[in-house]
């Protein structure tokens, strides 16, 4: 039942489990390679990721400025209206009462 093998079938099937242990360490290289690959590339979608959060707080900032800076301009030009509208009034009063005999 068992009969021993040659010393030629021997140094074959070292041959080839080492030729084997070589291609599968290739393959683990690889996959190595790539596991860092994507290790870097998880990095790099965090940070950016980061980045844009930092951006919107920064859009949402200067929008709100924004909206403040468009609400100053408004209300300028209608406190200006304003003291047109007073200037105008108090003309048309003065007159009135140039005419009227009272100023």
């Amino acid at each position: 039942m068992d009969t021993p093998i040659t010393r030629a079938e021997h140094e074959e099937f070292r041959r080839r489990m080492e030729s084997e242990h070589e291609r599968q360490n290739h393959r683990i290289g690889l996959l190595e390679a790539s596991v860092k690959e994507m290790s870097a590339i998880a990095v790099s979608v965090e940070k950016l990721a980061q980045n844009m959060e930092g951006m919107l707080r920064e859009q949402e900032k200067q929008g709100k400025r924004l909206e403040t800076l468009e609400g100053h301009d408004g209300a300028m030009w209608r406190k200006v209206v304003g003291y047109a509208a007073t200037v105008v009034v108090g003309i048309i009063i003065g007159f009135l009462f140039k005419q009227v005999g009272i100023a």
